[in-house]
């Protein structure tokens, strides 16, 4: 038995009535993806970065030469609002881990760019992400991570098409 095991084991005594089925399932969720983030978290925190200041890096990274972007487009990715974005990128330029720069194309909006600092140690933290990532989900065989990879994958469908 696990600790939600517990908790529904609970509900069930107090409230036989109620069908808790859906909070073991959501309650799992939750404390893996918790344990998860702590996980990973470790590994950001070892590259002087957070997940904040992770994502944004790996955006760029991932965006392919000349890792560069505008702020609208790293928001496209992020899901966060402009002031979130632009504090994240302040603390990063002061970092030196990206630039800010006119965009060629429209001097008045800015490109965002890795700097040499800032590629070199997103490529150290995400060959270390990938390696924790490796281990986190390591208790599962290939074919239960297949399995439940599809299986999240049609759930996360059902809330963002």
């Amino acid at each position: 038995m696990d600790r939600v095991d517990v908790i529904l084991a609970q509900w069930r005594r107090e409230r036989p009535d109620l069908d808790t089925g859906p909070m073991g399932l959501i309650g799992r969720i939750r404390r893996v993806a918790a344990h998860l983030s702590r996980g990973m978290e470790k590994t950001f925190m070892a590259h002087g970065l957070n997940g904040a200041s992770f994502d944004v890096l790996a955006t760029l990274r991932r965006s392919g030469p000349p890792y560069a972007l505008s702020p609208g487009d790293l928001l496209e990715t992020m899901m966060i609002t402009s002031g979130t974005m632009t504090n994240r990128i302040d603390q990063l330029e002061k970092a030196g881990l990206v630039a800010r720069a006119h965009n060629p194309e429209d001097r008045r909006s800015v490109i965002i760019s890795l700097t040499k600092k800032g590629f070199a140690t997103i490529d150290a933290a995400v060959t270390a992400h990938v390696a924790t990532q490796a281990r986190l989900v390591a208790a599962l065989s290939p074919e239960e991570r297949a399995m439940l990879n599809a299986v999240l994958g049609k759930y996360m469908a059902g809330f963002e098409g």
